[in-house]
């Protein structure tokens, strides 16, 4: 089995620095939420599956901070590679304060659930699911001893009322179990300081997931409410705020980031 390393916590300007995991955060989502985390001077470990180009330009942009970030290759339905990452986000950093899941495995193609294969139903409950649980049992008695822990998930928009989905039953079971993962963590580590939560983004799709808030209001959405699409900055304002030392009040929730889609009455329309 692994052994994790205890070296000494890494410092910035005398003063302890958080420390955050973050599974697929080269690109997409996770970058925004990865330069989020950076910006506020945390250090991070960037778990990435194969795309090279996206962790080359993420290292580009960040030259300056290489020495606060780190990556990790890895498939997040294979618990070997979770334990790995792990164990060197701990041997380089010497600790976790943040444990952010939000790679997400998703099957494109819709087909209804008598059409899965036994491959495709166990990918998307290992990716989705049993990958917080093998990264929040290696997690946890770190986050423990030091009396502190963020643990951030991600559903999609309705998975708190465990709704059913058409043509994506696999990824909305998984996400519908998380929900109630996520707030059972909260619970029973709420004693030991760890918070746990769930962000569900709205219909964030293409170039918006590593867009701007300014640059989503300079076109026009005219499906959601406020009137521009979200983007992956909505998200990692989130994120970061949760993930804050005095956000520990906010745990066991289901936060959605829709522009206001989730609160819309679809039969009146």
């Amino acid at each position: 089995m692994q052994s994790f390393a205890n070296t000494e916590n890494q410092c910035l300007g005398g003063k302890d620095v958080r420390h955050a995991l973050i599974t697929a955060g080269s690109k997409g989502l996770g970058r925004k939420v990865t330069e989020a985390l950076l910006e506020k001077g945390y250090s991070v470990t960037v778990n990435y599956r194969q795309d090279e180009e996206a962790v080359s330009r993420l290292k580009e942009k960040w030259r300056s901070s290489l020495d606060r970030l780190q990556f990790v290759k890895g498939d997040v339905t294979k618990k070997e590679d979770l334990l790995r990452m792990v164990n060197a986000a701990l041997e380089r950093f010497g600790k976790i304060d943040l444990l952010i899941n939000n790679a997400g495995p998703y099957i494109f193609e819709r087909k209804k659930l008598a059409d899965y294969t036994d491959d495709e139903w166990y990918d998307m409950l290992e990716g989705n699911l049993s990958s917080v649980f093998h990264l929040f049992k290696a997690v946890v008695p770190v986050m423990r001893r030091q009396r502190f822990g963020r643990i951030i998930t991600y559903g999609f928009q309705g998975a708190d009322h465990a709704p059913g989905w058409l043509h994506r039953s696999a990824f909305g079971a998984a996400k519908v179990g998380l929900a109630s993962l996520t707030k059972t963590i909260a619970i029973e580590e709420a004693g030991s300081g760890i918070t746990a939560n769930m962000v569900c983004p709205g219909n964030i799709v293409g170039d918006m997931k590593e867009a701007s808030i300014s640059e989503a209001r300079a076109s026009l959405d005219e499906e959601t409410p406020i009137g521009r699409s979200g983007t992956g900055e909505d998200i990692a304002r989130i994120i970061t705020f949760l993930c804050d030392e005095h956000s520990d009040y906010i745990t066991g929730t289901v936060i959605e980031a829709t522009g206001g889609l989730n609160v819309i009455n679809r039969h009146s329309l």
